[in-house]
This record gives structure tokens, C-alpha cells and sequence, in this order.
């Protein structure tokens, strides 16, 4: 298992910094992360990896790789206030991250990413992803949207706001976010093994 003590690591974040980190250890995180769900993933995939992006793709592509590269993607759909064109977050909980599965080693990949935050785990493909990316999973601290939403001190900008508030690309400043790694680079992963665990116990209890 990780250490107790807090690391403070800074967007973007550096390959050597990210090997250091070991399952169990609690980060806080500081400088400028993408927000990304469903609708954000497939976009990716779709315009950014399965062609070459043109046009308003490129310049996209473009903005985005400014701040993902050896950056984190942040699974959540934001509940936002908006006020004189001024965006605030007043929650910003994490999302189920399995949903992302089908894309993310892919999505790491293309960025560079050091990480990804959200809850649950992900599975073997993102695992190898992080593995092979120098990347690690960041669960958030679940249940704790409003204590989230505290750390995201400036929202930047807003891209494809047209896929609805929760699935846009929000560009957001954090300080202090509180996270913990369960998915490490070294192929390590918390979720893997509290399910082989139940697992375990479960084929016990039915040998019984």
C-alpha cells in the first residue's frame, strides 16, 4: 500500500512523478484538468483517433492537448451556475469511470495523459493503458461533489457545450483536489484485486 502522507503533485505532471506513485497513495492534485464523460470519449475516438482531425476538430484537438498533455481527465458531469458569462461549479462529484472503458487506453494514448479521476476503478484494457502510458487512475473522494467543487477554483473555458452541461469539455484551475491512486503504472489495481478477493470469498462460501 501506498504512504499516508499527502503528495502534492502540479499539472501538467512528469513521467517520473507518476512512476513514483504506488495503489493506496493520496494526492492532491493542482493546476488545470479537462472534465470528460461519455459523449467527450466517444467524440475523441471518433474525430481525433479514428481520423486525423480537420478543420474546427483540429483546433479542438489543439486547445484540448494544450492542457491534457501529461495532463488528467476528469470522468464528471458538473452541476454549473452561470452569471454574467461567468461559470461557477457548484458540484463536481465523479462519475462511474467503467463507462469509459471502451476508450481510454486509446484516449491516454493520443494525449499523453498521466491520469484519469473518477469512481469505481476501470478494468484490464485501462489498466494496461496505464501501464504502457506511464498513467495512473485517481479515484475521487466519491459522495463528496460540493467538498470537490471547493477545489475548482476558476472555470477557464467551456468547449462543446452543444453535448449538454454535463458532457462538455469544462477546462477547470483545481487546488488541493483530493484524490487516491487504486490504478498505478506498474499494473496495480486496488478494484482488480478487491474483486478477486470477493470472488475468493464468494466461491468459499459456496464450497461450503
Amino acid at each position: 500500500m501506498g504512504s499516508m502522507s499527502l503528495i502534492k503533485l502540479t499539472l501538467p505532471i512528469s513521467e517520473e512523478e507518476i512512476t513514483k506513485l504506488k495503489v493506496g497513495d493520496k494526492v492532491s492534485l493542482n493546476g488545470i484538468i479537462i472534465t470528460g464523460r461519455d459523449v467527450a470519449h466517444k467524440y475523441i475516438m471518433e474525430n481525433f483517433i479514428k481520423k486525423e482531425p480537420t478543420g474546427d476538430d483540429k483546433i479542438l484537438f489543439d486547445k484540448l492537448n494544450e492542457y491534457l498533455k501529461e495532463g488528467v481527465i476528469y470522468h464528471c458531469g458538473p452541476v454549473v451556475k452561470e452569471e454574467d458569462g461567468k461559470y461557477t461549479f457548484l458540484a463536481a462529484g465523479p462519475t462511474t469511470s467503467i463507462r469509459e472503458e471502451p476508450y481510454q487506453a486509446d484516449v491516454m494514448k493520443l494525449f499523453n495523459l498521466r491520469g484519469v479521476i473518477g469512481k469505481g476503478g476501470m478494468a484490464d484494457k485501462t489498466l494496461q493503458g496505464c501501464v504502457d502510458n506511464k498513467a495512473v487512475y485517481f479515484h475521487a473522494v466519491g459522495g463528496a461533489a460540493a467538498l470537490i467543487a471547493q477545489s475548482v477554483k476558476e472555470v477557464l473555458t467551456v468547449e462543446k457545450l452543444d453535448f449538454g452541461v454535463p458532457e462538455a469539455f469544462w477546462i477547470i484551475r483545481v487546488e488541493d483536489f483530493p484524490v487516491v491512486v487504486t490504478m498505478d503504472s506498474h499494473g496495480k489495481s486496488l478494484h482488480k484485486e478487491m474483486i478477486e478477493k470477493s470472488k475468493k470469498k464468494l466461491d468459499e462460501l459456496l464450497s461450503k
